[in-house]
């Protein structure tokens, strides 16, 4: 039995409410994720404010999604690397960079290889870039400024990743086909 059960909007605390909302808005369907989060209307609601402010920073919709699958499989969270494998599809990041991030590579683009590489160097290291790794990252096109969004999308991924692996939601039907699973190390 598990000790995080899966909210629906009827269900999930009132608190917790208002995102489901939203997410069901953004997504078609409440993520299962959220439906796991849910049981704490301070940790759902923290993340919402995140997540959409994120997604209005100066970084397109399919470089945030390179970084959220890049986290993912840093953070080596199941159900968030099938999620945006799907979304970074969608959002037109090409099958065979997708593909990279999940075997733990590079995308073949230069700036998506930038935001992968910084992304998981950021988690590896705990948030340490030496100047040389964020030359490279300034080299590719990106300022100063976006480097600190890096970190905020780094941050929102920490927030559903360490929850996934936590909660263990369930995979939802239209993700199953990007199912993932770690490497044993």
């Amino acid at each position: 039995m598990s000790h995080y059960p899966s909210y629906t909007l009827a269900s999930a605390p009132a608190a917790s409410q208002p995102v489901l909302q939203r997410l069901q808005q953004v997504f078609g369907l409440v993520p299962n994720i959220a439906a796991k989060m849910a049981a704490s209307p301070m940790l759902i609601n923290g993340f919402i404010g995140l997540f959409e402010r994120v997604h209005a920073g100066s970084l397109s919709e399919s470089q945030i999604q390179v970084l959220l699958l890049t986290n993912a499989v840093t953070n080596a969270s199941a159900w968030p690397v099938a999620f945006h494998s799907a979304l970074a599809l969608q959002q037109g990041v090409p099958q065979a960079d997708v593909d990279a991030i999940r075997r733990g590579g590079v995308p073949g683009e230069v700036g998506s290889a930038a935001l992968s590489t910084v992304a998981r160097r950021l988690i590896e290291q705990r948030g340490r870039l030496s100047r040389s790794e964020q030359e490279v990252f300034f080299k590719a096109g990106f300022s100063p400024e976006q480097l600190l969004e890096v970190v905020a999308v780094v941050a929102a991924s920490a927030i559903t990743n360490y929850t996934s692996s936590v909660t263990q939601p369930e995979l939802e039907a239209p993700f199953e086909a990007y199912a993932w699973q770690a490497s044993a190390s």
